[in-house]
């Protein structure tokens, strides 16, 4: 029996079955809609990590738009100017003495190459044509998350149709399955295109072949070959070749295996056989059949997905078709869709990163253009690292393995960036990678100057061993943030007013301090100083646990205490910048000197409370509304912020209609889901899952914290299989905001920490007293570094706080409720 079903049953006999006890088996995780789809953002999406595809769902021309996550235009090559080595102390000078215009004028003309990243490119599109045009009645399209199943379902006359189409990982091949409930009613012609240059032929035995070279980009030529196959299998009635493509008529059912591949190996090396790979994936599925590879795909699939239910009560807008739903969020009450869209997150991130793949882009896996918006890349000064987010905590620690392995070869690439631009040790990236894992500034110094990617996803790899423990795992990555720390050891120069060791030049992402000047570059920007400590202090910490750079340690601890603290400005914000330059009608989208408070846990209502003030301060006044990412980020912040219902708030205005009655879009969401930045990126996706979660359950700041946002709306509610630091396993129900129940299952033992905003009781619980002894929830002291003198003041809500301890033992289960 799973630890869930023991906590249900556990409910049932415990407590009489009352109304908090409830299941998210009884309620449909499914996107439905009464139409096809019109536009690509309508389209529903299918993805084994490798491979994606936009289903449509048209009746008389069904489109499946297909990727293969390596087809990027261009070849292997840098992007690194050696100019900016000797520019570097001239630059630096000029922003000392204020001369930012020039610094960034300077900047442009000795740091960047020209060279910005190449496209992520569309492998093009399977079409099918119906001949038969009779109207259609009784439609319906629909993603199952549960099932990782999109199905389009039908009437013409009196026959039904369905059509299944799901992307599986065991057998590498996208597989759409036709039937009709009436014997020889399928006929249709398959074919393939694409927007670029492609070659087509079809082949007597049932099979379609496109390939190609991916495109030339910026002076860089396309180098990328690759090959797509669709083999059409049928029963009962007759095919053959046409001049477009495959014609199938009469059939009884229908069978389309899809497979993708390219030449692609790694980031240096593109000597593979895209032929023979697609080949090989599409004869191994073909002789298993559509019945086997749908079976072992759901297994497969489930495995991950299911580790996590949610429930946040029935909706009565259920009944509706998902469109709709969003359309009417913010007007009606519909929990019911707050845990679809949670769900829906865990599904994309399953869908487009799995382990020994590419990690999820702007876009996922999806896109149909071959130049996309911002050639959905890798973009590190928030998106990337925000695809990321709900990967420890919603039980899908496995979707992270891409993301290590792509740090792991840029801390490669990055190696000859810091020494051949900084002439530094060490390893360096800034705020945009690709493919090809450049690892140069790109876009110009206004977006581009901002040294600071390795060190943001150098968190993301402590991060993963936080939640697990893995000390194997923590060895292997240990050399990539070592390096990511010297780099910064020798980057680091000395602010002449004040004495810190500060960055520069760079830049607060995308921001400029308009109310001073225009410019964008600077020295001692607070998220820089953010990210500086924690790259350090994590650096000292895996050195500790590891037992080994003693020496470094002293060095590095040594710096942390002579970083910039963080400031508070003349009308009370978190200051963006070293200096008093934030303008309180800044609206900007990025919330950079906001990272201290989320993902990062340098600001803390109990360990600096006027930081902690003064940070809702920056928040209140960048607004609510903003580009759907943006707005995923603010869920996080107003979740760590303890305001449940403004978190919801914002969750309302992630979940509102991007496209207007003008035909205009906004910040928002698409009638399938997807985020809107606008246009369409997956990061405000994953970063309103990893929001709703973080309302839930956080363990950040010392402690287990249960329900710490816990909006008025979700009066009653259960969560199952979120997962915290220091390897707990966290199930709960609620009811009238009360923990009613908690389980807690410890994999790695020791102290379990729990914060609460009710009594709790349980077996071996007892008042917590002193410093958490728990080594995975030691949070680093920021008071000599980061936090003024002045912001010292007694610690908020402890008066509304209980805190316990419990000693857990590995593998065993606890169970706690509220008094």
């Amino acid at each position: 029996m799973t630890l869930w079903r023991k906590f249900m049953v556990g409910c049932l006999i415990g407590m009489g079955c009352q109304s908090y006890c409830f299941g998210q088996e009884g309620q449909e995780l499914k996107l439905w809609y009464d139409e096809a789809a019109r536009s690509w953002v309508e389209a529903l999406p299918v993805g084994n990590g490798r491979l994606g595809a936009m289903v449509f769902g048209d009746p008389y021309q069904e489109v499946v738009q297909l990727n293969e996550n390596t087809l990027y235009a261009g070849r292997p090559h840098g992007n690194d100017n050696p100019a900016a080595k000797q520019a570097q102390p001239e630059v630096q000078a000029m922003i000392f003495d204020g001369k930012y215009d020039q610094a960034q004028q300077r900047i442009n003309e000795t740091f960047f190459t020209g060279i910005n990243g190449m496209p992520y490119q569309t492998m093009g599109q399977l079409k099918l044509l119906f001949p038969d045009k009779r109207e259609v009645k009784g439609y319906r399209r629909e993603l199952d998350l549960q099932k990782a199943l999109v199905t389009t379902q039908y009437k013409k006359g009196n026959t039904h149709f369905t059509t299944q189409v799901l992307a599986s990982h065991p057998d590498q091949v996208i597989v759409m399955h036709l039937t009709a409930d009436r014997p020889g009613a399928m006929s249709f012609i398959a074919s393939m295109d694409r927007p670029g240059s492609y070659q087509m032929q079809a082949a007597d035995a049932g099979e379609l072949l496109m390939t190609g070279v991916s495109g030339d980009h910026e002076g860089i030529k396309g180098g990328v070959e690759f090959s797509a196959r669709v083999r059409v299998e049928h029963s009962g009635g007759t095919s053959g070749k046409t001049a477009n493509g495959i014609e199938v008529s009469n059939a009884n059912t229908a069978t389309l295996y899809i497979s993708m591949a390219t030449n692609y190996k790694d980031f240096n090396d593109i000597t593979g056989d895209p032929l023979r790979l697609s080949k090989n994936y599409l004869d191994k599925a073909i002789k298993r059949g559509y019945e086997e590879i749908r079976k072992d795909h759901e297994q497969d699939y489930r495995k991950y997905f299911d580790r996590v239910s949610l429930d946040l009560g029935e909706s009565e807008a259920a009944k509706d078709p998902t469109d709709l739903r969003v359309k009417n969020f913010s007007k009606r009450d519909d929990p019911q869709l707050v845990a679809l869209y949670f769900q829906f997150g865990r599904y994309l991130l399953i869908s487009s990163s799995r382990p020994g793949g590419q990690p999820a882009n702007l876009q996922g896996i999806w896109n149909d253009q071959l130049n996309p918006a911002w050639d959905s890349k890798y973009t590190v000064n928030i998106n990337t690292e925000m695809n990321y987010w709900p990967s420890e905590i919603t039980h899908l620690s496995e979707m992270n393995e891409p993301l290590v392995q792509m740090v792991r070869e840029l801390s490669q690439a990055g190696k000859k960036t810091a020494s051949d631009m900084y002439g530094a040790q060490g390893w360096v990236m800034h705020h945009n990678t690709d493919i090809w894992r450049i690892t140069g500034p790109v876009d110009g110094a206004f977006w581009g100057m901002w040294p600071m990617g390795g060190a943001w996803l150098c968190q993301h790899l402590m991060d993963k061993y936080a939640f697990s423990g893995d000390e194997h795992y923590l060895r292997s990555i240990y050399p990539i943030i070592k390096e990511a720390s010297s780099f910064f050891l020798d980057f680091l120069k000395t602010d002449p007013q004040h004495g810190w060791k500060v960055v520069v030049p760079s830049i607060s992402p995308e921001n400029a301090p308009s109310l001073d000047h225009g410019a964008s570059v600077g020295a001692g920007n607070t998220m820089d100083n953010q990210l500086v400590f924690d790259l350090f202090a994590k650096t000292v910490q895996a050195a500790q646990l590891l037992q080994i750079d003693q020496p470094l340690v002293g060095e590095i601890q040594r710096a942390m205490a002579q970083l910039p603290p963080m400031q508070i400005g003349k009308w009370g914000q978190l200051q963006e910048w070293m200096y008093d330059w934030d303008n309180p009608e800044d609206r900007h989208r990025h919330v950079s000197h906001l990272y201290g408070l989320y993902p990062s846990s340098q600001i803390s209502p109990y360990r600096t409370p006027k930081l902690f003030r003064a940070a809702k301060t920056s928040l209140e006044a960048r607004g609510d509304e903003s580009t759907g990412w943006s707005m995923g980020w603010k869920v996080n912040l107003w979740a760590r912020l303890l305001d449940g219902d403004h978190a919801l708030k914002l969750i309302k205005d992630q979940l509102s209609p991007s496209v207007q009655k003008d035909g205009t879009q906004k910040g928002g969401t698409y009638p399938n889901l997807f985020d809107a930045h606008p246009p369409f990126q997956i990061d405000g996706n994953f970063g309103c899952t990893a929001g709703i979660a973080e309302m839930l359950l956080q363990s950040h700041d010392g402690a287990i914290h249960l329900l710490p946002a816990l909006p008025t709306a979700w009066d009653k509610g259960a969560v199952s299989g979120l997962r915290t630091r220091g390897g707990f396993e966290v199930e709960m129900a609620w009811e009238k905001k009360r923990p009613k129940r908690v389980i807690i299952q410890s994999s790695l033992g020791g102290q379990c920490r729990i914060r609460s905003y009710f009594r709790l009781e349980g077996k071996g619980l007892r008042p917590a007293t002193g410093q958490n002894s728990n080594p995975f929830y030691q949070t680093p002291s920021v008071k000599s570094a980061l936090v003024s003198p002045k912001a010292e003041m007694a610690p908020l809500f402890l008066d509304k706080i209980y805190e316990y301890d419990l000693s857990t033992e590995p593998g065993e289960t606890y169970e706690l409720q509220a008094r």
